[in-house]
C-alpha cells in the first residue's frame, strides 16, 4: 500500500521538508502593503482602543494618527509565512513562541518587508518523524526607494515539519528567495543576527513561489 504523499500546510503536496530547514537559510516572504480600512476593521473587531479606531483622538496623540493593532501586523506575518513558506513546506502544527515583539508604530500604506530566518533544527523526540524548527520572523517598514527604514515586528517560534520521506523520489528543491548559510557555517554553528540590514529591499530576490504577490487588501 503507498503511503499518502506528504501535504503542505494549505494541502498541496509538500516539496519542502524538515531537512531542508537548515540553521542559517533566510527565506524571503515578500512585501505587505497595510490597507487602512482593513486594519481599521480588524481592531473595531478585535481590539477596539481608541489610538486603533478614532482618528480624532488619535489625531491628537502622540500617536498622530491612527496606528495598527499589532496583532493586525503579526496576522500580516503569518499570511506571508504561510503563502510564502507553509503552503509549500510539509508543515504540522506549532508548539508555541517564545517571543513577540512590536518595536515601531505601523500605519495604513506601510509598506512592509517580510522573512524568516531558519534559527535551529532538531529531530522532535516527542514526535516521531518530525522535525522541531526553530525561526525567528521580522517585518520592515521600506522607505521610498525600497530600502529598510525601520524594523516593526519581530517574533522568535518553532514549527514542525515533516522529515523527507525515505525511498521516494522527492528531490530537494530549490528554495527561491532564499539565501543559503555560508558553506563554510557547520549547521551547529551561532544564528546570525538579527538585522534590518540583512533584509532584501524588495524586487531585489524574488519571493518563494506562491501567489503573486502579498499586497493585502481583502
Amino acid at each position: 500500500m503507498t503511503a499518502p504523499a506528504a501535504r503542505s500546510g494549505t494541502g498541496q503536496p509538500a516539496e519542502l521538508f524538515f531537512e531542508d530547514l537548515v540553521p542559517g537559510l533566510t527565506v524571503d516572504l515578500g512585501v505587505v502593503t497595510v490597507d487602512g480600512d482593513e486594519m481599521v476593521a480588524f481592531a473595531r473587531r478585535f481590539d477596539p482602543q481608541w489610538y486603533h479606531v478614532d482618528p480624532d483622538l488619535a489625531g491628537r496623540s502622540r500617536h498622530g494618527g491612527l496606528i495598527a493593532s499589532g496583532f493586525y501586523t503579526v496576522s500580516l506575518f503569518m499570511r506571508a509565512y504561510v503563502d510564502h513558506l507553509l503552503s509549500r513546506a510539509a508543515a504540522d502544527a506549532s508548539p508555541g513562541l517564545e517571543e513577540l515583539r512590536w518595536l515601531a508604530p505601523v500605519r495604513a500604506g506601510d509598506r512592509l518587508a517580510v522573512r524568516v530566518d531558519v534559527m535551529g533544527a532538531r529531530p522532535s523526540t516527542a514526535r516521531p518523524g518530525l522535525g522541531t524548527v526553530s525561526l525567528t520572523g521580522t517585518m520592515l517598514r521600506l522607505g521610498p526607494d525600497d530600502r529598510p527604514e525601520q524594523e516593526v515586528l519581530r517574533t522568535r517560534f518553532r514549527g514542525w515539519f515533516a522529515a523527507r520521506p525515505t525511498g521516494g523520489d522527492t528531490p530537494a528543491p530549490d528554495l527561491p528567495g532564499a539565501g543559503a548559510p555560508a558553506a563554510d557555517q557547520p549547521p551547529s554553528s551561532n544564528p546570525a543576527q538579527t538585522d534590518p540590514a540583512r533584509a532584501t529591499p524588495a524586487g531585489a530576490v524574488p519571493p518563494a513561489s506562491g501567489p503573486p504577490s502579498v499586497e493585502t487588501r481583502n
